[in-house]
């Protein structure tokens, strides 16, 4: 098992690179493309931070693993928003507030796709047509808030790698995509062989190990965002990652290997998710007032995902 654990290492370090060299060179793309800072941040950037599940989730899926591309999704949903928050953070942005609701509302969405326990083609055509409205819909209000210079365009436009040329760009671009795909595909490998040499799903492997490797990036991004004091930023990169993850990290594993789910998914991991979901809403939303996550709040965020990890880990023996 020992390569296995070091291929899930070398895995996980490269997808976190990809990751990057992905975001920076598609960033660097649109910005000398004249698109807006907050749109190329909003879009570009949080689909960038969704990458390595998103990739993950295809290959997984194309491998006739698809319990690996649904526990990534779910269990990458409640480390954002349990282990990743629990730093403190000060909400300003007016959009991260209008992005809150529609992650709820695709939980529920997903929710009533998912409630006949088969993840089929006609739920992945609908999760990815989610997927490209959503991003329709946040490139409209990314142009509209970008000219009343809301404080998380501010913030994105600090963070652009404007000193790229477009041939420097588009060179990270296709290393992080070549990068990423090849290291999720050994991810896959070595996360089956040691489900298989445990005795224990898929499923389970990827609410815990996978999930938590995929959601690497999120957490350096968060946690740089949060040095840098850009609060709305590190919240607002875990919103749109949450919201891909339902969208296109579920809907991919539907559109190429039509399949049931375990049952357990709804009656334990997708609850746990949305009460997690709704505790970090309630706590950031900040009603008539910047919200705000303090250190209490983010220490309970922290121990509820610790009690799920007791709860799988006894679920697994």
């Amino acid at each position: 098992m020992w390569i296995e654990l070091l291929s899930i290492a070398a895995g996980f370090a490269l997808l976190t690179w990809s990751a990057g060299r992905f975001v920076d060179g598609a960033s660097a793309i649109a910005w000398h493309l004249d698109i807006p800072p907050l749109v190329i941040g909003l879009t570009i950037v949080s689909i960038g931070t969704s990458a390595p599940e998103i990739v993950f989730s295809g290959i997984a899926a194309w491998q006739d693993k698809v319990g690996l591309a649904v526990g990534n999704a779910i269990g990458s949903n409640i480390i954002n928003t349990t282990l990743i928050l629990g730093l403190p953070l000060t909400v300003h942005s007016s959009i991260i507030r209008r992005e809150l609701p529609v992650m709820l509302l695709v939980m529920g969405l997903v929710y009533l796709l998912l409630v006949d326990q088969l993840l089929g083609r006609l739920d992945g055509v609908l999760l990815l047509s989610g997927m490209a409205g959503v991003l329709y819909w946040i490139t409209r209000v990314g142009v509209r808030r970008q000219a009343v210079r809301d404080p998380i365009g501010q913030e994105y436009a600090q963070q652009l790698p404007t000193g790229l040329t477009m041939g420097q760009a588009g060179l990270r671009l296709i290393v992080g995509v070549l990068v990423l795909l090849a290291s999720s595909r050994l991810l896959v490998w070595a996360a089956a062989s040691i489900a298989t040499q445990l005795g224990i799903s898929d499923l389970l492997i990827g609410l815990t190990i996978v999930a938590l490797g995929t959601s690497l990036p999120e957490l350096a991004a968060t946690v740089m965002s949060a040095l840098k004091k850009e609060d709305d930023i590190a919240l607002g990169n875990i919103i749109g990652s949450n919201i891909f993850n339902l969208l296109a990290v579920l809907g991919l594993p539907g559109l190429i290997r039509p399949e049931p789910i375990d049952p357990v998914v709804l009656t334990r991991d997708y609850p746990v998710m949305v009460g997690v979901t709704l505790a970090m809403v309630f706590m950031a939303y900040g009603f008539r007032r910047p919200g705000r996550l303090n250190r209490a709040e983010g220490a309970v965020l922290v121990l509820a995902y610790g009690a799920y990890q007791t709860l799988l880990y006894f679920a697994a023996t």
